[in-house]
């Protein structure tokens, strides 16, 4: 069954478990080697390594959001090109897409290698801690040509037709990351470095297992010759800001609370704002992996003017993410102690105490986090990219910093309640402008001779 298909005549329900499922066992499999990599390193090398890495992690996930930004930006106006018949035009968008993202992250990747110092001076570490955050963002740094593209090459192709592919792509990449790291660590004994080259070298094998269908000509999209236009980078530009802003904001948050974890509580307080963020890091490809994986479907009907097959597609999107997140929000309400020591161990009982009283507050996020990213996605999938940006920004930097003034006089308890508090207000935006939207969001399917808008 080929792309086209699936998206325009598979039924909705068939459709969502078809994509879904395997969108979302792809992310969560992408997550794993996420999770591994702060548990080796917490477990082989140490609290400080642990601390440190997640200091440099921020950079990583920066140095990874342009790409993220191409990627996602090119798929969107991909999967409606492909809708509207314009094969043409979607092989150029992925050719182009591909080109800009080889040079965009080789120019990123050189300025965080030599900024890597400055930046965690900034950050307020020195000493080990300093030291060791610099070697895990360097080797990220050095390496970015050959990795980055990986979460392009992951949309390009679910936009093709192989969603199974994807799924077996991020699970080998959390298989070879997993054991290279305990090789590296446990076996070697690298330092935290290792722990970095580690995932590294599992991203470019998989980079080029994932290129193949597109390298041997058997993909629905096509290496083609690239034609450059100011029109096509501002539409992928627009189409990827949502993600890249909210990757950029978040970071920028997830900085600005470490200088201030740096400083009010010390190394602990970094080390369990760590395991808040390793927690999120796995719930979140959940949700994305289950919305994200739907994007193309929703694109192509929306392209193709089938709109009450797309509202169709979003309420399994809708539904599902709402389970995932209320799930996901028990468990951690129930197991903190032991996702604490999943990480860290041995630190003794004021450091188990801090950290389940945070991942106790933090598990209300997801109550209702559910709600503002599936409608993100919604509203990128259909090009609604202002809405969704709005969205983004507001999720991952602007209700953060203003609740971190709000709920200053608390302490560490206002950090901690800063989740929840986020989650609260993006899904009161969100429903602000599903409503704005909803004139949009319920007209009829157009007819052969009726156009898009």
């Amino acid at each position: 069954m080929n792309a086209t298909t699936i998206f325009a005549k598979l039924p909705p329900r068939k459709l969502f478990f078809l994509a879904a499922i395997p969108g979302a066992i792809s992310m969560l499999a992408s997550a794993f080697y996420q999770t591994i990599d702060g548990i080796f390193v917490g477990q082989f090398l140490g609290p400080t390594a642990f601390a440190a890495l997640n200091l440099a992690m921020p950079f990583v996930i920066i140095n990874f959001s342009l790409t993220d930004l191409i990627g996602v930006g090119s798929s969107v106006p991909i999967s409606i090109s492909l809708g509207q018949k314009k094969h043409a035009e979607a092989n150029n968008i992925f050719t182009c897409a591909c080109l800009m993202i080889l040079v965009s992250s080789t120019i990123i990747g050189a300025i965080l290698f030599a900024a890597a110092p400055a930046l965690m001076e900034l950050m307020g570490a020195d000493g080990a801690l300093a030291e060791l955050a610099v070697q895990y963002l360097r080797v990220y740094a050095l390496c970015s040509p050959f990795t980055t593209i990986l979460y392009a090459v992951d949309n390009f192709l679910r936009i093709s037709g192989y969603i199974r592919g994807s799924m077996f792509v991020n699970i080998l990449l959390s298989i070879l990351s997993a054991g290279l790291e305990f090789f590296f660590l446990g076996v070697l004994g690298f330092g935290i470095w290792g722990a970095a080259l580690a995932t590294c070298t599992s991203m470019f094998l998989c980079s080029l297992m994932a290129f193949l269908p597109f390298f041997r000509g058997k993909a629905l999209l096509k290496f083609t010759r690239p034609h450059f236009r100011l029109g096509l980078v501002k539409q992928i530009v627009s189409c990827g800001s949502p993600n890249f802003l909210n990757n950029i904001a978040g970071r920028i948050t997830s900085i600005f609370l470490n200088a201030i974890l740096v400083r009010i509580g010390g190394e602990d307080a970094v080390s369990v704002y760590g395991i808040l963020m390793f927690a999120d890091g796995f719930i979140q490809p959940l949700l994305y992996g289950t919305c994200d994986s739907l994007q193309p479907a929703v694109g192509y009907n929306w392209g193709a003017g089938k709109f009450s097959r797309v509202r169709a597609i979003e309420t399994y999107c809708f539904a599902a993410s709402a389970v995932i997140s209320i799930a996901v929000s028990v468990i951690i309400f129930l197991f903190p102690s032991q996702i604490t020591t999943l990480f860290v161990s041995g630190e003794g009982p004021e450091f188990l105490s801090m950290s389940v009283y945070a991942l106790q507050l933090f598990s209300v996020t997801y109550v209702i986090r559910w709600f503002s990213f599936a409608t993100q996605s919604y509203m990128l999938a259909i090009e609604r990219s202002l809405y969704a940006a709005l969205i983004s920004v507001c999720t991952a930097l602007v209700f953060p910093v203003v609740l971190v003034a709000l709920l200053w006089p608390l302490g560490l308890t206002g950090i901690w309640l800063n989740f929840a508090g986020t989650s609260l207000l993006a899904a009161i935006l969100a429903a602000v402008i599903l409503k704005k939207m909803k004139p949009v969001l319920s007209r009829p399917d157009i007819t052969a001779n009726d156009t898009v808008a």
